[in-house]
Protein backbone atom coordinates (compact mmCIF):
# COMPACT_ATOMS: atom_id res chain seq x y z
CA UNK A 1 0.00 0.00 0.00
CA UNK A 2 1.73 3.78 -1.29
CA UNK A 3 0.46 6.53 1.09
CA UNK A 4 -0.19 10.07 -0.70
CA UNK A 5 -0.42 12.90 1.39
CA UNK A 6 -2.95 14.97 -0.77
CA UNK A 7 -3.09 18.84 -0.97
CA UNK A 8 -5.96 20.55 -1.83
CA UNK A 9 -6.61 23.94 -2.86
CA UNK A 10 -9.86 25.27 -3.31
CA UNK A 11 -9.04 28.22 -5.49
CA UNK A 12 -8.87 25.68 -8.06
CA UNK A 13 -12.06 24.77 -8.08
CA UNK A 14 -14.60 22.22 -5.93
CA UNK A 15 -14.41 19.07 -7.65
CA UNK A 16 -14.67 16.11 -5.50
CA UNK A 17 -11.34 14.71 -6.10
CA UNK A 18 -11.34 11.72 -4.21
CA UNK A 19 -14.72 10.32 -5.63
CA UNK A 20 -13.81 11.65 -8.92
CA UNK A 21 -10.72 10.23 -8.90
CA UNK A 22 -12.22 6.61 -7.69
CA UNK A 23 -15.08 6.68 -10.41
CA UNK A 24 -12.31 7.74 -13.22
CA UNK A 25 -9.48 5.40 -12.29
CA UNK A 26 -11.88 2.15 -10.85
CA UNK A 27 -9.16 2.13 -7.69
CA UNK A 28 -10.29 2.00 -4.26
CA UNK A 29 -8.40 4.22 -2.15
CA UNK A 30 -8.63 4.15 1.52
CA UNK A 31 -8.93 7.63 3.69
CA UNK A 32 -6.63 7.33 6.44
CA UNK A 33 -6.77 11.18 7.69
CA UNK A 34 -8.56 14.51 6.29
CA UNK A 35 -8.24 17.45 7.39
CA UNK A 36 -9.86 20.33 5.46
CA UNK A 37 -10.75 23.92 5.80
CA UNK A 38 -12.90 26.27 3.48
CA UNK A 39 -10.17 26.86 0.91
CA UNK A 40 -7.35 24.29 1.63
CA UNK A 41 -6.77 20.88 3.23
CA UNK A 42 -4.59 17.81 3.27
CA UNK A 43 -5.96 13.98 2.97
CA UNK A 44 -4.17 11.46 3.90
CA UNK A 45 -4.59 8.18 1.34
CA UNK A 46 -3.57 4.42 0.71
CA UNK A 47 -3.69 3.17 -2.32
CA UNK A 48 -2.56 -0.21 -3.77
CA UNK A 49 1.18 0.00 -4.84
CA UNK A 50 0.12 -1.41 -8.33
CA UNK A 51 -2.59 1.72 -8.66
CA UNK A 52 -0.36 4.76 -7.52
CA UNK A 53 0.93 5.84 -10.58
CA UNK A 54 -2.63 5.97 -12.04
CA UNK A 55 -4.54 7.72 -9.04
CA UNK A 56 -1.14 10.28 -8.84
CA UNK A 57 -1.30 11.10 -12.22
CA UNK A 58 -5.31 11.62 -11.91
CA UNK A 59 -5.47 13.60 -9.17
CA UNK A 60 -2.57 15.95 -10.31
CA UNK A 61 -4.92 16.00 -13.31
CA UNK A 62 -7.38 17.55 -11.01
CA UNK A 63 -4.99 20.43 -9.22
CA UNK A 64 -4.25 18.35 -6.62
CA UNK A 65 -0.93 18.30 -4.83
CA UNK A 66 0.45 14.67 -4.57
CA UNK A 67 3.37 13.34 -2.30
CA UNK A 68 4.29 9.76 -1.55
CA UNK A 69 4.59 9.34 2.12
CA UNK A 70 7.62 7.52 2.68
CA UNK A 71 8.85 8.32 6.06
CA UNK A 72 5.77 9.78 8.41
CA UNK A 73 7.35 9.79 11.73
CA UNK A 74 11.34 10.50 12.28
CA UNK A 75 12.76 9.63 15.93
CA UNK A 76 16.05 10.68 16.55
CA UNK A 77 18.26 8.02 17.86
CA UNK A 78 20.76 9.89 19.68
CA UNK A 79 17.70 11.38 21.45
CA UNK A 80 15.20 8.51 21.65
CA UNK A 81 16.09 6.99 25.15
CA UNK A 82 13.27 4.13 24.51
CA UNK A 83 11.10 5.48 27.43
CA UNK A 84 7.92 3.62 25.75
CA UNK A 85 6.28 7.33 26.23
CA UNK A 86 5.07 7.20 22.56
CA UNK A 87 4.39 3.32 22.27
CA UNK A 88 1.01 3.87 24.60
CA UNK A 89 -0.56 6.84 22.83
CA UNK A 90 -0.23 5.98 18.82
CA UNK A 91 -3.77 4.56 17.60
CA UNK A 92 -2.30 3.04 14.73
CA UNK A 93 0.16 0.81 16.58
CA UNK A 94 3.38 2.31 14.60
CA UNK A 95 5.52 2.23 17.64
CA UNK A 96 6.07 -0.94 20.13
CA UNK A 97 8.84 -2.65 21.45
CA UNK A 98 10.60 -5.51 20.04
CA UNK A 99 11.57 -8.71 22.03
CA UNK A 100 14.32 -7.19 23.48
CA UNK A 101 12.81 -3.87 24.60
CA UNK A 102 13.97 -1.80 21.98
CA UNK A 103 11.64 0.53 19.67
CA UNK A 104 10.42 -0.55 16.30
CA UNK A 105 8.63 1.21 14.14
CA UNK A 106 6.10 0.84 11.30
CA UNK A 107 5.65 3.76 9.70
CA UNK A 108 3.71 2.52 6.56
CA UNK A 109 0.68 2.83 9.58
CA UNK A 110 1.26 6.15 10.44
CA UNK A 111 -1.76 8.88 9.74
CA UNK A 112 0.20 11.76 11.01
CA UNK A 113 -2.03 12.09 14.15
CA UNK A 114 1.03 13.41 16.29
CA UNK A 115 0.36 11.97 19.24
CA UNK A 116 3.29 10.32 19.86
CA UNK A 117 5.05 13.41 19.17
CA UNK A 118 3.27 15.23 21.93
CA UNK A 119 3.82 12.02 24.27
CA UNK A 120 7.97 11.99 23.59
CA UNK A 121 9.51 14.22 26.80
CA UNK A 122 13.09 14.32 25.03
CA UNK A 123 11.68 15.67 21.76
CA UNK A 124 12.85 12.62 19.82
CA UNK A 125 10.02 12.56 17.56
CA UNK A 126 8.64 14.34 14.35
CA UNK A 127 6.11 14.40 11.95
CA UNK A 128 6.70 14.99 8.19
CA UNK A 129 4.39 17.17 7.48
Amino acid sequence: MVKLLISINRKSGREPLIARTVIDTGVLINVERAHIESMTGQVLIGVPDADADEVIAKLRSLNAGVEILEEAVRRDEEECVECGACVSVCPQEVISFDEDWHLCMKTENCVLCGKCVEACPHNALSLRK
